[in-house]
């Protein structure tokens, strides 16, 4: 595909672009240390649960290569650098004091991103809990436990650290690993799962306050995936299980935090959301602290039919979907990634639009905290890799951004600061294993040899032609304060 100068992407002053990776899917040396098992080492442990029978242990070994990976992230020109705290390497067995080699490991990545100009963006927990917290995510106690980890977490590295993310996708993290058995820790409870909502949301509040006591210098906020919902027909159940998914994927999460209660439910669904329908007043003040950013993670809209699936859905195989109320329909006419994605752009102009309008004076700024797609990348015989339909998803994806929260754009209102790639490195896709590849740069998982992909080049280059029309390094790009 052709992008030559008639087809730039235009970058403002100021828009923050980064990349994004999770600790489980690139960390590896799960063995270093102090560190002990996460949730994701006994899911994986388990036979069937991950498509090529692959595991943590590796991945790409960033634990050992870091500075190598940094090192590209500065050869690529980015502003930032989102990645997650292995929560058991630093805290093993999720209780007591940090440990020293894991702290060792944290500090060591963080002071050589700064050293290369690269702002530290840092999420507490990215779908990772000790092995210990056998109720996880179902017990309130959890909750308190991340609390304490942010404690700990802020008042050590809260001097470097630009933005602290709490949790990341905490929709996923319900959807996926509670109510469909996709992820870990591999439930199927479906709307039995709404408790893990409450309490991680709670966690997220009791994680904002524990950063702000440590006095940590960086902005704080939290990420969730948002996916606009459309109904697959103008048919009146077709129109309540779309409220229903959005309910569920988006405005159970979102609200809360930014309007301090849950959504209003249709009275026919009333009694789905039992669990979350009377929570005490002290736990939403406590979600509803005042945030300094919001991360918005977007990948594709949901079309959804009422009346029960085949466990063979877009959302993944699982057979808990076919005991749901609701079905998740292909979307028609559009290019598809390797995990059969539609790839969107306008919907994610739909997503911002939605969330300003929503939200409104209560939305902070946003960050779209990741952003990406995977695709079949193949190094080329002269070990090049041509990913073509990567850069066309990116520029089409930032430019739908840009345009929508311009002035005169459908969310004008909503105050983008920037948008991460996701992914930097081809990585451990979680129960994809090593089938799919998000990254910027490709990863030979046998030899762990980096090499950076076409779209690595093309992103360096609008990089790079924003710094030459700034004169300067873009602000973005330096340690920022609330």
């Amino acid at each position: 595909m052709d992008h030559d100068s008639t087809d730039q992407l235009i970058l403002p002053d100021g828009f923050l672009v980064g990349t994004a990776t999770a600790a489980a899917q690139v960390e590896g040396g799960v063995a270093a240390g102090g560190r002990t098992r996460s949730v994701w080492e006994a899911f994986s442990a388990e036979p069937g649960r991950i498509l090529d029978g692959s595991d943590t242990s590796v991945t790409t070994d960033h634990y050992h290569r870091y500075r190598e990976d940094v090192a590209l992230m500065s050869d690529l020109g980015v502003d930032a650098y989102r990645f997650s705290l292995s929560w058991t390497r630093l805290q093993p067995h999720g209780s007591g004091a940090l440990d020293a080699a894991g702290v060792d490991f944290y500090d060591r990545l963080l002071d050589e991103l700064l050293a290369a100009g690269i702002a530290p963006f840092v999420t507490l927990t990215h779908w990772d809990l000790p092995v210990e917290y056998t109720g996880g995510w179902l017990d309130r106690d959890t909750a308190a436990r991340f609390g304490e980890l942010a404690a700990l977490a802020g008042d050590r590295f809260g001097d470097r650290v630009h933005t602290w993310i709490t949790l990341n996708e905490p929709a996923t993290v319900t959807l996926n690993g509670y109510a469909l058995g996709l992820h870990a820790p591999g439930q199927s409870l479906l709307f039995d799962a709404l408790p893990t909502v409450h309490h991680q949301l709670l966690a997220h509040g009791l994680g904002v306050q524990a950063l702000r006591a440590a006095g940590v210098r960086g902005q704080i906020g939290i990420t969730n995936v948002h996916s606009p919902v459309l109904p697959a027909s103008g048919s009146p159940d077709d129109q309540l299980m779309a409220v229903l998914f959005d309910l569920v994927h988006n405005r159970v999460f979102a609200d809360p935090v930014l309007l301090g209660h849950y959504p209003q439910v249709p009275a026919e669904l009333a009694d789905l959301f039992g669990s979350l329908a009377e929570v005490p007043a002290a736990d939403l003040a406590t979600i509803a602290q005042p945030l300094d950013c919001y991360g918005l993670n977007y990948y594709m809209p949901s079309r959804v039919a009422a009346g029960a699936g085949d466990g063979s859905s877009p959302d993944g195989s699982s057979a808990a979907m076919a005991a749901a109320p609701f079905r998740l329909l292909d979307l028609d006419g559009y290019q598809r990634t390797g995990f059969g994605w539609p790839v969107a752009p306008e919907f994610l102009s739909v997503t911002l639009t939605e969330m300003a309008h929503r939200y409104g004076a209560q939305l902070p700024p946003v960050y779209i905290t990741e952003g990406g797609a995977s695709f079949p990348d193949v190094p080329g015989p002269d070990g090049t890799v041509a990913d073509d339909q990567r850069i066309d998803y990116l520029h089409r994806h930032i430019a739908a951004a840009l345009a929508a929260t311009c002035p005169g754009g459908p969310a004008e209102e909503l105050d983008l600061r920037g948008y991460f790639v996701w992914s930097l490195l081809d990585n451990w896709e979680w129960a994809a294993g090593f089938s799919q590849r998000f990254g910027l740069v490709h990863v030979d998982f046998d030899t762990l040899v980096r090499t950076p992909k076409a779209s690595f080049r093309w992103l360096q280059d609008v990089l790079a032609r924003r710094r030459q029309a700034l004169g300067r390094p873009p602000v973005a790009a330096h340690r920022g304060q609330r």
